[in-house]
């Protein structure tokens, strides 16, 4: 049905969209419609392109295609191929995004989340000249990256003149997540507007066949078109319509007319199916365009002389075309795509492997290629795809193996994919040559490890397998690199030495030496008070690639080596990168180890409420994707969030869970941490006889035990447990380990705990001055729970020598730290001690220092000149979170305006 055709029975859905179009114009909007076959979605999503149009807005165009949702971004080539010369206009970050994920150009595979943001800007910045409207048809056939990008846009219109619709049958699901996105649904004509499209169509049909045309078509409008001429020129049409379907029917009223065209003809159409964008440009260089006339005369197919597109009139038609083509025809459709896309390597091999009947070693290695391309920009189940067909197409039962394994292994350690376990249980049928035997044991490590495994069997059966592994040690071999990183994770829940010593030999033999991550990981991670050091330029260097990564397992990783130097800082924004991508559809694991660095950053910096809200969030993932066994990560994190705002019971139940859970399972390393949030909220509660057990269980007074990193997390808390008990001998013994381990030179964290446990112990004027420095260190002050601590327990010490002046500013610094944070014990404890300085204007001040730590970030930037917006993407949240908070933060300090932030904060500061 062409666009211009009148709509019969459709005037309230036209006012919808005619009020949609304002509203996109206005401040951007979002419609996703929904209906049966043939029922008018895409009649109504021309009518409304047509009438953008009319509007003055520009309208983008794309359809799904069922034969190219496999090939990652293909959907969103067609969409944005129009505004290539704007793309190159583009930041260069952000058009080389682009332009190498959409296939116009050469480079290393960006991150999806890059591709989102740049798939965005480019958008915006097109609808501030003209506004825009998005056309999507077909969603239920979009490739899943492509359905990212979509999902991205479409809950980011708000305040932009942008518009998009999207429309799918009814009955079917896509990787587009609709959630939140306004849905409206076309129903079947009504029995009156049926009979008026009928009569203006078909004015002589004959009484009965019309009344017959009506009682099939079940008011559905293509039917109703396209049954007529079955009706007349039969005498007894259709006579099984009770028990067929009516898209069966119609896609048979499609097949006897396309099987009327000349073979070319239909040769084209074929070659126009499976290709999916429908440019007239592309088809061009495959065939001879000439032979398209007939099917446009038949309305088959248009083609837009605006666009240089080609459309087909149904998706029927495109399945009636390949229902109808011989397996020699399709096979040479595929191979001449294939032959026309030499620099796209995913979907070249993708239709090479369509062409592909039997074994063909040529394919299957370059469908490996695409593969690892994909897998780089963390679409774990795109890469398993790739793989499984690549397994299909091995000539030798060696090289299946091998790709089933690696499939495994990227479903058991990305998560998110349930078929891990079976892909594992195929590959063991075969023989495994080196890599796929390495592949194959991470695997099983990996599962055995979510289930009900123990991680003692799971690193005998990874380290037994790299030692006896036909790798030679080349450190450049994947499949060893990956193996090993594994075997480091391992190593790490197993929490012994023994394990670590069988890390430390097998990593030894890698030539010419680790892998530059695993070389990192492997000093800054498991023992950092006796290796980390020496590794932090190393580490630097790691974290300057940062911007320029596209491989987000590297990013991840890189995030975990910052872990125990106190690093995170520099990775937070890659961190929500792999976030996002995660909440986008991308693998789970990486989201979830990002969601774990955050956290653990949050708790240091004082924002615990977003370490809280992303605790709760990596819990549900944890379970949504299988990978069960992460909780516990998160257990810990809201356990020392709870014991830091004085819900004792909270943090012991939590940290008793991740005890339990990792007891029987071998899991000594997390069995270990269980011990901080014990430590922290006794000592919250008061009670230092326990707070000093629960730390000295991770590490004993005077040492600081080897592969037990977390150690350095409770140093604080031993020695100040170890003071209020009256064991000053552990306190000295301990400050002493770690003046000899120079824990000062990890970070500034360590640095200024190191130099408050001396001011604490050694009680020296030489002391406290050093303490005095560092605390007036800007370094000092991102670590906001430590720092307010410290200063709360140097203020003490000085109260009781009666400099009540410098105990007082000290306390005040504290308090407002502790307000920030919701650090309900230790609030009480700093507003008694300042009582006692005969400090006397306490309550009036504490009435106004309530914001939290995310407040007052958001204050901070807002007085800095930033907008709504802009503080939005920085802090990854919505403008009107931030209006809110900002809503909520005015009558807080006292304003009514942006205007007064400033001094508001300044005064808030001083307090």
């Amino acid at each position: 049905m062409s666009s211009r055709e009148p709509l019969f029975g459709r005037d309230m859905e036209l006012d919808r969209f005619r009020q949609f179009l304002k509203s996109a114009r206005q401040d951007g909007d979002v419609r996703i419609v929904r209906g049966e076959p043939g029922v008018g979605k895409s009649a109504l999503l021309c009518a409304a392109a047509d009438m953008a149009e009319v509007a003055g807005l520009r309208v983008l165009r794309a359809s799904g295609s069922e034969f190219e949702v496999d090939v990652s971004y293909s959907l969103l080539n067609q969409l944005l191929l129009p505004l290539y010369g704007e793309m190159q206009r583009m930041p260069p970050a952000l058009r080389d995004a682009l332009t190498v994920a959409l296939g116009f150009g050469p480079g290393p595979a960006p991150a999806p989340l890059l591709v989102c943001n740049a798939a965005r800007s480019l958008v915006a910045t097109v609808a501030k000249q003209t506004p825009v409207l998005l056309v999507v048809d077909d969603i239920q056939w979009v490739d899943r990256s492509s359905a990212i990008v979509l999902g991205f846009i479409a809950r980011r219109v708000t305040g932009s003149p942008v518009g998009l619709i999207a429309a799918s049958r009814t009955g079917t699901e896509s990787f587009l997540d609709r959630g939140g996105l306004t849905e409206v649904t076309v129903e079947p004509l009504s029995a009156e507007d049926a009979t008026r499209l009928v009569d203006a169509r078909f004015p002589t049909l004959k009484p009965r066949a019309r009344q017959r045309l009506l009682d099939l078509a079940q008011g559905n409008p293509l039917a109703l078109g396209e049954l007529p001429a079955t009706l007349a020129g039969s005498s007894q049409p259709l006579d099984t319509t009770d028990v067929v379907p009516l898209s069966d029917r119609l896609q048979t009223i499609f097949a006897n007319r396309i099987a009327g065209l000349p073979d070319r003809t239909r040769q084209l159409l074929l070659l126009a199916t499976f290709e999916g964008s429908g440019d007239v440009r592309t088809l061009r260089g495959m065939t001879d365009l000439t032979h398209l006339s007939p099917a446009e005369r038949t309305q088959l197919v248009q083609v837009d002389d605006a666009t240089g597109r080609i459309a087909f009139r149904h998706p029927l038609i495109q399945s009636a075309i390949v229902a109808m083509s011989t397996h020699e025809e399709r096979q040479r459709a595929h191979l001449a795509i294939a032959e026309a896309l030499p620099g796209d390597l995913e979907r070249r091999s993708w239709h090479l492997a369509a062409a592909t009947a039997g074994p063909d070693e040529a394919v299957a290695t370059q469908l490996e290629h695409a593969s690892h391309r994909v897998m780089q920009r963390g679409d774990a189940l795109a890469a398993i795809a790739a793989l499984m067909r690549a397994a299909e197409l091995s000539a030798n039962p060696k090289d299946t193996a091998r790709r089933l394994a690696q499939a495994a292994y990227i479903g058991a350690e990305a998560g998110g994919s349930g078929d891990a376990t079976t892909l594992l249980a195929r590959s063991r049928e075969m023989a495994f040559d080196a890599a796929g035997a390495l592949h194959a044991a991470g695997a099983a490590a990996l599962l055995m490890i979510n289930g009900d495994g123990d991680v003692h069997t799971a690193h005998r059966l990874l380290a037994g397998a790299i030692e006896n592994g036909e790798h030679g040690w080349r450190a450049d071999d994947p499949a060893l690199d990956e193996a090993m990183h594994t075997l480091l994770l391992l190593s790490w829940y197993a929490g012994s030495p023994g394990h670590w010593a069988a890390f430390h030999r097998l990593l030894s033999m890698l030539e010419p030496g680790p892998s530059d991550v695993l070389a990192v990981m492997s000093r800054t991670f498991p023992d950092p008070v006796r290796t980390g050091q020496a590794a932090s330029p190393e580490l630097d260097a790691l974290i300057a690639t940062l911007p320029e990564e596209a491989d987000l397992t590297r990013v991840m990783r890189i995030g975990t080596a910052s872990v125990y130097l106190d690093r995170l800082g520099e990775n937070r924004e890659y961190s929500w990168r792999l976030v996002q991508q995660g909440r986008e559809g991308g693998a789970p694991r990486r989201q979830l180890s990002a969601m774990m660095h955050l956290c653990l950053d949050g708790f240091l910096t004082g924002r615990w409420d977003e370490s809280e809200a992303l605790s709760t969030e990596a819990q549900k993932v944890c379970g949504d994707s299988g990978l069960t066994f992460l909780t516990w990560y998160f257990l810990y994190t809201r356990a020392i969030v709870a014991a830091g705002r004085g819900r004792s019971g909270e943090a012991f139940e939590l940290a008793d869970e991740i005890t339990r859970w990792a007891l029987p399972r071998g899991v000594a390393g997390a069995a270990a941490i269980a011990h901080h949030p014990r430590a922290l909220a006794a000592a919250a509660d008061g009670d230092f006889e326990s707070a000093y057990r629960h730390a000295a269980a991770s590490s004993p007074a005077g040492t600081l035990a080897p592969y037990v990193p977390n150690c350095t997390w409770v140093m604080f808390d031993l020695v100040e447990a170890a003071l209020r008990t009256g064991r000053t001998t552990e306190a000295r013994a301990h400050a002493e380990a770690m003046r000899a381990a120079n824990v000062a030179a990890l970070s500034s964290r360590m640095r200024l705990i190191q130099h408050g446990v001396d001011a604490l112990v050694l009680d020296s004027a030489e002391a406290a001055d050093q303490l005095e420095q560092t605390l007036n260190d800007p370094a000092s002050e991102r670590w906001l729970f430590e720092a307010s601590r410290i200063r709360l327990a140097f203020a003490e010490r000085l109260r009781r020598r009666r400099d009540l002046s410098a105990a007082r500013t000290h306390l005040q610094i504290a308090r407002s730290g502790f307000v920030a944070m919701g650090a309900e014990p230790w609030l009480a404890r700093a507003t008694t001690e300042l009582r006692a300085t005969g400090y006397r204007a306490v309550a009036a001040e504490q009435a106004t220092v309530v914001l939290t730590g995310q407040e007052l970030e958001i204050a901070a930037l807002a007085a800095g000149g930033l907008t709504n917006k802009q503080i939005a993407e920085r802090l990854y949240l919505s403008p009107r979170t931030v209006g809110a908070h900002l809503y909520h933060i005015f009558p807080k300090l006292g304003i009514s305006a942006r205007a007064g932030l400033r001094d508001a904060l300044s005064a808030h500061s001083s307090k």
